[in-house]
This record gives C-alpha cells, structure tokens and sequence, in this order.
C-alpha cells in the first residue's frame, strides 16, 4: 500500500520533468535565425610544381630497369644541387607489351616521375628547361603555400566575424529589435583556384636538343581564399 501511494507523486514528478524539458526546447529556437557571412580576397600562387617523367621499351626488363634508373638518377643530382627545390619521387610502373593478337609478351614498358616543387619560380623553371633535354614534362601546376594561405585565412578571420555581426545586427532591427545573442557561430575556409596561364606551352611541351634548353615562361595565376561565418543568432523580443 505504501508503494502504491508513492507511485502517484513520481508519476507526476517525471510528467512535469517532460514538459519542462519540451517547453525549453521550444523557447530555446524562438526567435532564432541562421545567418552566413564571407570575407575572401584573391592570393598569388606562389608555389609551383613540375612533374617530369622517362618512359622507356626494351625486351629486357632488367635492362629497362637499369636504363630508367640511370636517367633518374641523373635528373634527381642535378635537382638536389638547388637547395630552395624539394625533389619527390612520383609514381613509377612497368607493363608489358603484346604481339598484335594480343597473346604474346613482345617487350616490356616502363614510365617513372619525379616531381619538383619551390616557390623559386625562376629556379624552377631553369632546372625545368634542363631536364627537358631528358625528360618529359606530365604536368605543371600552380598553388598557394600553406604557410601563405595560412596568413591570408588568419587576415580574413576578423573581416568574416564582422561581416557575420553587421548581417546579424541589420537582422535584427528588422525584427524590430536591438539586442541579439549568437548562439552558435562556426568558422571555416575554402578556396578556389583560378586556371594558370601558360605563356610558351608549345615550346615546354616539344623535345629539345642537347644543345639548347627552352626556359618555361609563366604566368602562375591566384586563388580566391576565403573564411565563412556560418551560425544562429537569437533576436531578442522588442
């Protein structure tokens, strides 16, 4: 009998607990409005990366090895002589080749990169122009160095909070109110790159001789850096 009387008073009690809880959930997202502001500007790139390759057939896959290690080699010295360059290894594959029916191993293929990166953009391009005698330009892309866009997201931090307060404030008054309170508020960065321009492409792309070495021009292009503000302010009532 004592249990049965004391089951009203909880039943009661946790009733309440539930309504309370739904009736703060319902007055916390009153008068709640989400809000995105951005500040970006336009950043140089001022990181530039080259990837050369060798690629090579022979009937003899340990002599193709050889062979496509030896030019390696010798790019790889030649880049390791400028400090301000960083020299990567790239991908590196072999396959073989097939008779025209497609049954038989004729020879073996073999392609290997190397990959330089520096925000010398004159020495890059020299050593570039010297490689080109022995090796193949893959690819040649433009980007901003972390350190660089790490400047530019802190530069534009303050100008995204400001941007998200004036938005939140014309916000408001357009409620017909004064005060607001910002509830959550989150900070991020994106970027977009904008394409390089190539000014002697042709001259890049075509096998030179021995005794001349074309030097890249180019023009590396920039990135549009930029932080968003994106959160929920709560207006208070006028």
């Amino acid at each position: 009998m004592q249990f049965l009387r004391l089951s009203a008073p909880i039943a009661l009690l946790t009733a309440s607990l539930a309504t309370s809880s739904a009736a703060l959930a319902n007055e916390q997202l009153y008068n709640q409005v989400s809000l995105r502001a951005e500040a970006y500007q336009e950043v140089a790139h001022d990181q530039m990366e080259v990837t050369l390759y060798t690629e090579e057939q022979n009937t003899d896959p340990a002599q193709l090895a050889t062979q496509i290690t030896k030019t390696l080699n010798s790019a790889v010295k030649s880049a390791r002589q400028q400090p301000q360059i960083n020299v990567r290894m790239g991908n590196r594959r072999s396959y073989p080749v097939h008779d025209e029916k497609d049954k038989k191993i004729i020879a073996w293929r073999e392609r290997a990169e190397i990959r330089l990166e520096s925000t010398d953009f004159s020495a890059l391009s020299a050593l570039t122009g010297k490689l080109l005698q022995s090796l193949k330009m893959a690819n040649m892309q433009f980007s901003i160095a972390p350190k660089t866009r790490t400047n530019s997201e802190d530069a534009l931090l303050k100008e995204a909070i400001d941007a998200f307060q004036a938005r939140a404030q014309l916000v408001t008054e357009a409620f017909g109110s004064k005060d607001y309170k910002v509830v959550n508020l989150n900070l991020s960065s994106s970027g977009f790159a904008r394409p390089p321009i190539y000014a002697r492409s042709n001259k890049m792309m075509m096998a030179m001789s021995d005794e001349s070495a074309v030097t890249p021009e180019v023009e590396a292009g920039s990135s549009q850096v930029s932080i968003i503000a994106d959160g929920v302010i709560e207006i208070a009532q006028p």
